[in-house]
């Protein structure tokens, strides 16, 4: 059912007042996602952590399939773009956003529920929101299985690193571990190899064989892991073109997390069914 909401000062809207401003000082334990994508994850992974959906009215009967999967105890409230707008604080182009219970997990316990083969992520000082959603991004494309925080990293759960993560910030196993040493201490001691990215690192990402329990860790763009974190750890570089030795921290990830994940070429070779033909012009090098 839908409830429509014509007042602004309705007190059911007040999880949704001011999100930008209450997202920096957080939310008691809740989160807010924004979008249908986003939502539509939630759904699917988690939907009891749902507490309430806001639609702009105008949006409801194109959102309808998606309401439709929602437990049928959720509250689905719809109000007026104007409305919605002014509630909110800024303009609501999608229409549509969901209030959600954050789950509480230790990273001590999230590691012991891992499988004995698992591939870690482990963020030290990424603060930027931007850079957080496209590595959890990335990490859920790539079969992640949990992602250890330190206490230095901004909000996975906060709404621009959802968005941006396309909803696997919703559905990524994450949890934080402390400080820098305390996450290397409790990765050593859930039995991973763990691997740490530096433009310095001994070892190219090409020659790396990972283990079956590997967590690899991603430090802040400029100052990248501490050295004190490096000498613990075996450490991996990108091949750059000289002069040049900065990735941004998302992008190289993805490359990571890739070269991580892909199989042998004698694996691939045996493949039961062929590759498609491959769309892309080859390059004259």
């Amino acid at each position: 059912m839908i409830v429509a909401i014509h007042e602004v000062d309705d007190s059911r809207l007040e999880p949704y007042r001011n999100v930008r401003e209450r997202d920096l000082v957080g939310r008691d334990g809740l989160f807010v996602a924004e979008g249908r994508v986003v939502l539509e994850k939630l759904i699917a992974a988690h939907p009891e952590r749902l507490v309430s959906v806001l639609v702009a009215s105008h949006r409801v009967e194109s959102l309808a399939d998606v309401l439709a999967g929602l437990p049928s105890a959720t509250p689905v409230y719809s109000a007026a773009q104007t409305a919605m707008d002014e509630v909110v604080g800024f303009p609501i182009h999608r229409g549509i956003l969901a209030l959600g219970r954050r789950p509480e997990v230790t990273a001590t316990n999230l590691l012991a529920g891992l499988p004995p083969k698992a591939l870690v992520v482990g963020l030290i000082g990424i603060a930027n929101h931007d850079n957080m959603g496209g590595i959890l991004r990335n990490a859920a494309a790539f079969g992640v299985n949990a992602v250890l925080l330190d206490d230095s990293c901004c909000d996975p759960l906060y709404r621009k690193a959802i968005r941006v993560s396309v909803g696997a910030a919703l559905t990524l196993p994450i949890a934080r571990a402390g400080s820098a040493d305390r996450l290397i201490e409790a990765l050593m001691a859930s039995k991973f190899e763990i691997v740490a990215l530096s433009p310095a690192g001994a070892l190219d990402i090409d020659d790396l064989a990972p283990s079956s329990r590997t967590a690899i860790l991603f430090g802040a763009e400029g100052p990248g892991l501490p050295a004190s974190i490096l000498a613990q750890t075996r450490s991996v570089r990108i091949e750059m073109a000289g002069g040049f030795d900065s990735l941004n921290v998302a992008t190289t990830s993805g490359i990571v997390l890739h070269r991580v994940r892909r199989r042998p070429a004698s694996d691939r070779r045996r493949r039961s069914s062929p590759r498609p033909e491959s769309r892309l012009t080859p390059l004259p090098w």
